[in-house]
């Protein structure tokens, strides 16, 4: 937590909600739920991913299941998590990864309960995505609602 590169990627404060999704590989059920986040709220919110033992690559059965909704994953990769990253967030998500999670004053943390798409088919993983989304829609409506038109 301590290199340089981990601590060059801390954004600078926009005035935008953050979010982290945190799961323990941030091959599946994190890296479903950050772009759903990307994909439906745009640039209202900044999204972050991270895992507590990063895998060495996204889970492919979730990219596939996430390009048959129209959302490429393809170049995604795992990250691991820093303090410097559940600092930058104002709400952080776990997923499955427990008390491995810093806890900082201040900070919005949920719990998702979700089953584990690691080494499932793509058919076990699209009832995981759909619920990621139905989550993730409730989070923007509270975080980062659409202006009125």
């Amino acid at each position: 937590m301590t290199e340089q590169s981990e601590q060059s990627e801390q954004p600078e404060p926009s005035g935008k909600p953050s979010v982290l999704f945190v799961c323990v590989h941030n091959a599946g059920r994190s890296q479903m739920a950050a772009a759903w986040l990307t994909h439906l709220a745009g640039d209202r919110v900044e999204v972050r991913s991270a895992g507590s033992a990063p895998a060495d690559a996204v889970n492919p059965a979730a990219v596939e299941a996430m390009r048959e909704v129209g959302i490429d994953m393809s170049a995604e990769t795992p990250k691991i998590l820093t303090v410097d990253a559940v600092k930058a967030s104002d709400v952080c998500i776990t997923m499955g990864c427990g008390d491995t999670c810093p806890v900082f004053p201040g900070k919005r943390y949920l719990d998702w309960k979700l089953d584990d798409p690691a080494g499932q088919g793509v058919e076990s993983v699209r009832p995981i995505r759909d619920e990621i989304k139905e989550l993730v829609v409730g989070l923007i409506a509270e975080i980062a609602p659409q202006p009125a038109a």
